[in-house]
């Protein structure tokens, strides 16, 4: 199961705080100055079994002094259309205000699931305060403090409540998901595979809204293709292109098994073809690069080699991946990208025995041994693959707690070598030996 929840409410009432905490992490900004996230943060959670990805929106607000305000409230109003359930975060210290009253109507008029979050309830005596946020007509209020944990546990209890699973009509085909940057070729790609102008093709960037599934099954595949299809209003398409991409692309690679990730040959690999690429990754997606328009390249520039350097370059540590040239306006690989994807699907769900794990992994552990830690030696006695749609391996030792990274990617690169996971992430788990 995975779904997009949104973290939305008026600034400083501690969103990039409930965010961190979900995903574990720290990669949005927190300051105590009102507006600080004006760029929306997305990343993924996980709670009792069942994965979603979290969006941290700006602040909500209405102030035409705030050069800012017309943007954030935009993205706000983005995330909440794209969100399968939104947590609604208001502030017991200071509250109702008038700002959440227009967060309020606006959620009311989405439709969407909202859960309606008071924050700041950092002390037993601070919980009454609480009760009087029933009267924006959300229902139940979940009491947390954000920068502690507590309530938490309950909130998300009745988030993942309501997370549906996006499934094709039929398991166990493969779903392959058309992502990357606005205006590469996604669309033209679709219509290309489908014979008909199925999605709209539109030159302005931005045009491609809900993700669903597509049958192939021509030339001898039969796959899903998971696309998002339908037209933006014209005088949307201009805002904050760049997050309604992400949006997208999260969507897409929850719902798929092998990413098709497009970039455009004339700009070369930037930083938000890595950010998708790294969203694929850590949803343990299987990735196909496509170098799209690599017909419109010329000169010293038309150099394979070379651009497949650079783009591993940039993907790296996880660069073991396929990267085609392509132009869908040509029709050129397009059929040759299809078999590298199936070709990427049964390697992501292959199954190694631990007879053959053990056999083939275990002198690569004798000829190089994890560096000593603190005058102790560090032990691994033997390997096994873990049940699961994606491969994923545990090792058992008798001090995992000092196996470093460094290590970890030597492993990984060393079972790379003589397993074929190309273009399949792999994970790498380090246990106590019993």
């Amino acid at each position: 199961m995975s779904s997009i929840v949104a973290i939305v409410g008026r600034p400083n009432v501690g969103k990039s705080t409930l965010f961190n905490r979900l995903t574990e992490s720290t990669s949005a900004i927190v300051d105590s100055v009102p507006g600080v996230t004006r760029d929306r943060h997305y990343g993924h959670a996980d709670w009792a079994g069942k994965a979603f990805s979290v969006i941290d929106t700006g602040g909500y607000v209405r102030d035409k002094k705030d050069k800012f305000a017309d943007a954030i409230r935009e993205q706000v109003e983005l995330a909440i259309a794209e969100s399968a359930v939104v947590m609604f975060m208001v502030d017991v210290t200071t509250g109702v205000t008038d700002l959440d009253e227009n967060v309020a109507r606006l959620l009311r008029k989405s439709g969407k699931k909202t859960v309606l979050v008071a924050n700041k309830v950092d002390t037993h005596d601070r919980l009454p305060l609480a009760a009087e946020f029933y009267k924006l007509g959300f229902g139940e209020v979940f009491s947390i403090s954000a920068a502690s944990g507590s309530g938490t546990g309950e909130l998300l209890d009745e988030v993942i409540i309501h997370l549906k699973d996006e499934q094709p009509p039929e398991e166990g085909i493969p779903r392959l998901a058309i992502i990357g940057q606005p205006n590469v070729g996604k669309s033209s790609l679709l219509n290309a595979l489908l014979g008909h102008k199925r999605s709209i093709v539109n030159p302005e960037a931005g045009t491609t809204r809900d993700a669903l599934f597509v049958r192939y099954t021509a030339y001898g595949f039969d796959f899903y293709l998971v696309d998002t299809a339908g037209l933006r209003k014209k005088q949307k398409v201009h805002e904050d292109l760049e997050f309604f991409s992400v949006l997208r692309a999260i969507r897409a690679i929850e719902m798929s098994d092998v990413c098709l990730l497009m970039i455009d040959a004339t700009q070369g690999i930037t930083l938000q073809d890595v950010n998708i690429f790294h969203l694929a990754e850590k949803n343990r997606k299987g990735v196909v690069i496509l170098v799209n328009k690599w017909d419109l390249v010329t000169g010293e520039q038309k150099n394979t080699e070379f651009f497949t350097k650079a783009v591993r370059d940039r993907l790296a540590p996880f660069n073991d991946v396929p990267v085609l040239y392509t132009s869908v306006t040509g029709m050129q690989r397009i059929h040759k990208s299809l078999e590298t994807a199936i070709r990427v699907h049964e390697r992501r769900k292959q199954r190694i025995s631990t007879s053959e794990l053990n056999r083939k992994v275990l002198p690569f552990i004798e000829a190089y041994q994890p560096p000593s830690v603190k005058g102790k030696t560090i032990r691994i006695n033997y390997i096994t693959q873990l049940p699961g749609k994606t491969p994923q391996f545990v090792l058992f030792a008798n001090l995992p707690q000092y196996i470093k990274e460094s290590y970890r990617r030597y492993l990984e690169n060393k079972m790379r070598e003589v397993f074929d996971f190309e273009g399949v992430p792999i994970s790498l788990y380090f246990r106590k030996k019993h």
